[in-house]
């Protein structure tokens, strides 16, 4: 791969003759294959923009003119280009290469943030500051057609139309597909300009009759003009973006390198905002991810390059797969229950609902707000709404499961993937903020099943429920084996316990992924780390919220609580359940551990787990400590020293947490 090798930052690209980069396009698409399949990551929106991305950086200059890449999963080749090829060994994993932008990486990534429709914001924002300081520079934003499902990515656009003297420029990175094949009206405008066969037909006519001739491709170049009004004439540029009073060119072949320059260079030099409109196949290059209609390959784990086959596929049933099966049967016993996702239907698991209710399912786009006011009027009118999203795509619609659904009192089932600690997709998409932004929505269910049966009952309770919205949350990780329940008191499940008849002196509360580590921490504080003869309980509430009478009953007389979940501490399921019990005037001790307030750096879920204490050594080695500090230190401290990180034990990749490595030294 020479030409691959000769690439050390953008200023290169401008080097190479048009040949040249033709061919840099065919190595980069290669080198993407074999290292994405290898190391896991985003391999099919990496090949659809590997002429773009090149384009792009051969008519602007990055880092001065600032290049924002929406989401940012399609930014591998950005990363190739300016200098990061030789780190793609260690792509998303710990210490090493982020699957997204990281200003930490690189000057030339602006923006980090990977939850999608966010950079037009920012660009005009960029822009904006840009031209109030005197700047000449451009701003490039690149977003997908997928993004521009999002309604903050049209709020930016709205905004952009009145602010005609900044220098931005838009490229709309349109393949038709986000997770899959994009959805709703602007989906519909655009598959119209990329599908329209006068259009196609003609120009492709007019290629073969002219660049085959001496000074054919010039002539072609020359020809821009003509080009542009047979399109305002065929399928009009007037559309959907024209209306909005944003200069529009396009649509542009987002494999052809010279077009896209072309097209590029005029939109720099008009110097206010335009959108070019770039046509691109996801997966190019690549006939296993490009033949893929389930859209397999927009993330990978290591797969074989050559079939596109997953490496050591376990047998073992996944959460999704679980929700998956679980919603078909409740579709067939129950009518009135619909499904909604926000343009994730295959990572949910809600394609199989899909196929088997076609006329059941509500795909909404990149559009969380909108899903969950919409599910409140599915609601409204008697239906059964069951709204699957990863768990960290919540937060963008917070204020609708608040003020829609909840004080509505409408009857939503919100399930939420990839809950807890995700780890290799970096900090904004652990789902750790769940529990802390439900905790405050009035009346809210919401539950952290802990295996496979405990998961099936609570999605066939859940629709049942009418009165106000449920929440449903579940880990990345693998599903455990079936967890034994000792006993049953109401709805509070005793997992385990050293003297089943004997009292409860430090009480364990587990929650939904966390229940595992727990039992392990409880089997190491009965044996090695003995208590002393202390009695121990393990339990898990069937629901987390509302805190459950029998667990507050059960604490009360316990001489230490421990609260273990896999969300946030702050404001979390073991601060809940701390409140609770001051507000009935117990005073009893709880440790709460969770997941400190701070954003976690991309490694594997395990390693991030061990470096905050939650696995089950640094559980039993905090516990320990709890427990010999109690005659020592007062409620107030034990609560402080529950709750606080020190922040750069957690932040810098690489370290481990003192707070984790006690836990482990205390363990041993």
């Amino acid at each position: 791969m020479a030409l691959l090798d000769s690439i050390h930052g953008p200023a290169d690209l401008r080097q190479l003759s048009d040949r040249q980069t033709r061919d840099l396009a065919d190595e980069i698409r290669q080198f993407l294959i074999e290292h994405v399949n290898r190391t896991g990551g985003h391999l099919g929106p990496n090949l659809g923009v590997v002429e773009l991305t090149l384009a792009i950086h051969r008519v602007f200059c990055s880092p001065r003119d600032p290049i924002i890449f929406d989401t940012g999963h399609q930014s591998y080749v950005h990363k190739i280009i300016t200098g990061r090829s030789g780190l793609f060994d260690t792509l998303r994993q710990e210490d090493g290469l982020s699957g997204y932008p990281s200003r930490a990486e690189s000057p030339h990534d602006w923006v980090e943030n990977s939850h999608a429709s966010t950079s037009l914001s920012w660009a005009e924002g960029m822009a904006e500051g840009i031209r109030l300081t005197g700047g000449d520079r451009t701003v490039v934003a690149v977003i997908g057609d997928g993004a521009l499902t999002g309604g903050m990515a049209w709020e930016a656009l709205n905004s952009i139309a009145a602010q005609q003297d900044l220098q931005l420029v838009i490229v709309v990175n349109d393949n038709g597909r986000s997770y899959y094949p994009t959805v709703g009206g602007l989906a519909n405008q655009l598959s119209a300009i990329r599908t329209d066969p006068r259009y196609e037909e003609t120009l492709d006519r007019i290629k073969q009759m002219v660049t085959d001739k001496p000074l054919g491709r010039q002539v072609y170049g020359l020809m821009h003009g003509v080009k542009t009004g047979m399109k305002d004439a065929l399928i009009g540029s007037h559309g959907i973006f024209s209306d909005l009073g944003i200069k529009y060119l396009g649509p542009v072949d987002g494999h052809d390198v010279d077009a896209l320059e072309r097209a590029l260079e005029l939109a720099k030099r008009y110097r206010q905002p335009v959108i070019v409109h770039a046509i691109t196949s996801k997966g190019k290059g690549y006939p296993a991810a490009e033949h893929d209609q389930e859209d397999h390959f927009h993330t990978v784990g290591a797969v074989d390059p050559v079939t596109g086959r997953p490496h050591g596929v376990s047998a073992e049933d996944s959460w999704t797969a679980t929700f998956a099966q679980t919603m078909v049967s409740i579709g067939r016993a129950h009518p009135e229950v619909v499904a909604m996702t926000a343009a994730m239907l295959h990572p949910v698991g809600l394609a199989p609902f899909a196929e088997r209710f076609p006329d059941r399912i509500f795909d909404v786009g990149i559009a969380e707000q909108h899903a969950i006011t919409s599910a409140s009027g599915l609601s409204a009118v008697g239906l059964h709404p069951v709204v699957a999203l990863y768990s960290t795509f919540l937060n963008r619609g917070f204020d609708q499961l608040l003020m829609d659904a909840g004080l509505h009192h409408q009857g939503v089932t919100v399930v939420l993937d990839r809950a807890g600690v995700t780890g290799s997709d970096g900090a904004s998409h652990n789902g750790m903020w769940d529990t802390s932004i439900c905790g405050i929505v009035p009346g809210m269910r919401l539950s952290c099943p802990r295996d496979r049966h405990h998961l099936e009952s609570l999605l066939w309770q859940a629709v049942g429920i009418e009165d106000g919205p449920t929440v449903i949350r579940y880990s990345k990780d693998r599903m455990p084996a079936e967890i034994p329940v000792l006993r049953s008191t109401g709805d509070l499940d005793v997992l385990w316990q050293t003297s089943p008849s004997g009292p409860v002196d430090v009480l364990l509360v587990c929650h939904g992924q966390m229940c595992s580590a727990t039992l392990a921490a409880a089997e190491l504080l009965a044996g090695d780390l003995g208590l002393d003869g202390a009695g121990i309980a393990v339990v898990s509430p069937r629901w987390a919220l509302p805190v459950d009478e029998e667990l507050l009953a059960m604490a009360s007389r316990a001489r230490a609580v421990v609260s273990v979940e896999d969300g946030l501490v702050v404001g979390g399921l073991g601060a809940r359940l701390s409140g609770e019990l001051h507000a009935r005037g117990v005073w009893t001790p709880v440790l709460e551990l969770g997941i400190p307030s701070q954003y976690l750096p991309h490694a594997s879920r395990s390693s991030l787990l061990h470096r905050i204490g939650l696995d089950a050594a640094g559980i039993a080695g905090r516990v320990r400590q709890m427990v010999d500090g109690l005659g020592e230190v007062t409620r107030p401290r034990l609560v402080q020293q529950a709750t606080e990180f020190p922040a750069d034990q957690v932040a810098l990749p690489g370290t481990r947490p003192q707070i984790g490595q006690e836990g482990v030294d205390a363990a041993r």
